[in-house]
């Protein structure tokens, strides 16, 4: 149901969209979030993978090349990612918002709230650049 329902709203979460990402080796960043569920507004426990502009979740650590992810957003799509304490009334909350819906994930500690926010902002930054390399104008090398 939950998979029809992902298909008939497209959603940016699709558990298969890895995209060759290889989320079992070497990750830019991992560990335990708590999540809000995207139906039924439970929090529920996640291990979270974030590698190459891609933040994957699943149920358990031990993340191997045949694991299945239970979702993943891309985050180019993402816009912002900041704290969220006031709005959930929750320690160590934070949200990534894109520009139609916002996710909302609780950390463990303050720090590790903070190394998620700087981690998922810098792949933000590095993933959804409007400007190419080869749009770039270099003025410097227009002399008058």
């Amino acid at each position: 149901m939950a998979s029809l329902w992902r298909a008939a709203t497209s959603l940016t979460y699709k558990p298969d969209d890895h995209d060759g990402v290889e989320f079992w080796s070497n990750p830019e960043r991992t560990g335990w979030l708590t999540k809000q569920g995207d139906y039924i507004k439970t929090w529920r426990r996640r291990w979270f993978v974030l590698k190459q502009g891609k933040l994957f979740w699943f149920k358990d650590s031990s993340v191997t090349r045949a694991s299945r992810s239970r979702g993943v957003i891309p985050v180019a799509t993402c816009l912002t990612v900041k704290g969220a304490e006031d709005v959930l009334n929750k320690q160590y909350a934070f949200e990534l918002s894109t520009g139609s819906e916002t996710m909302y994930f609780i950390a463990d500690s303050e720090k590790e709230k903070e190394d998620w926010i700087n981690s998922i902002g810098r792949s933000i930054v590095q993933h959804s650049r409007s400007v190419t390399d080869s749009e770039v104008v270099d003025y410097d090398s227009y002399k008058n």
